[in-house]
């Protein structure tokens, strides 16, 4: 794995145009799998050393199913999510945290509103402060607590410390799926420890995730993420619409302008943007899959979609100008 400077892997990829004129340029890096898991092509350095952040969850989830968390689909999806905040969202973690006799005063998670604007919205209007349900990875958390019970572990704040035994599950995971050692740990938003892999190790993971054995810990999470694409984002996010629209693949999104996806047929993209903003995220994963073979014409064209707005309408979009 590359340790340099992040600077160093990365390279040209997409430029936001406005009224005609450029504006701005998106650096990053992406790296694309055959189906046999061979690189199929790359442009930045695969092996930069990167925080997936929240695109780690399906890892995470793994980890939990491997230590025993036996959850319905749907919920299962939830906890691989970086959820709306929707009524569905807090009430299937609630149901999480019911299955091992826990309430929301377990979470230990950072306290949020929740990402969706409209139910944020809502939530102030009614009078609600920020809470650790409403955060949206409030379903790995309950996922992660249910686990600690199941196992006798430790269900108090500990268990988001890098040492608590359901954290170094979690790490041993990581070279499980990824083929390659954490680099480093960190602290993620939510407080749980975040590991740096690889973009191409990120890569492997989501092939593992789509392509697993019938009935292993990553094909149970894979298989409830696409049969409950709703859960793992929310019914106008790029992740979920883009699992509806593409038969077989398992995609999750991740803070600082991180997305991976896995196809059943063992292909497999993951991409960083370099300044951490989204903006250049959805057509480069359109870009992507296409420059692959995918098929993405079943996709809602919003999933792709980055607009830039000028008084209220649409004046420039972001292109792709990636060279592999």
């Amino acid at each position: 794995m590359n340790d340099s400077i992040l600077s160093g892997g990365f390279v040209e990829l997409a430029v936001t145009t406005r009224s005609g004129r450029d504006e701005s340029i998106h650096f990053g890096a992406v790296v694309a799998l055959e189906r046999d898991g061979s690189v199929a092509f790359a442009a930045g350095d695969p092996y930069l050393a990167i925080f997936p952040r929240s695109s780690t969850k399906p890892i995470q989830a793994t980890a939990m199913v491997a230590s025993g968390l036996s959850l319905p689909p749907r919920l299962l999806a939830l906890v691989c999510a970086s959820h709306d905040g929707r009524p569905e969202h807090l009430q299937g973690a609630r149901e999480i945290l019911a299955s091992a006799n826990l309430t929301e005063s377990a979470l230990a998670n950072t306290a949020d509103y929740p990402l969706d604007d409209d139910a944020a919205h809502a939530a102030i209007a009614s009078g609600l402060a920020k809470s650790s349900l409403q955060m949206n990875c409030s379903g790995k958390h309950s996922g992660m607590l249910a686990t600690c019970v199941h196992n006798s572990w430790a269900h108090d704040a500990s268990y988001l410390h890098v040492d608590h035994p359901l954290q170094r599950r979690i790490t041993e995971m990581v070279p499980e799926m990824t083929g390659e050692e954490a680099a480093h740990i960190a602290v993620d938003g939510c407080g749980a420890p975040a590991h740096a892999i690889s973009l191409v190790g990120l890569a492997r993971a989501f092939r593992l995730a789509a392509t697993a054995p019938d009935g292993s810990p990553a094909r149970v999470v894979g298989d409830a993420m696409r049969s409950h694409p709703e859960m793992v984002g929310g019914p106008t996010r790029d992740v979920t619409l883009l699992m509806q629209g593409v038969g077989g693949l398992v995609a999750k999104d991740g803070a600082e302008g991180v997305f991976a996806v896995g196809l059943a047929d063992g292909r497999a993209v993951a991409l960083k943007v370099a300044d951490g903003a989204n903006r250049a995220r959805p057509p480069l994963m359109k870009w992507a899959l296409e420059r692959l073979g995918v098929d993405v014409s079943g996709v809602n064209p919003s999933a792709f979609s980055s607009p830039v707005y000028g008084h209220g309408k649409a004046v420039g979009d972001v292109q792709v100008i990636a060279r592999t």
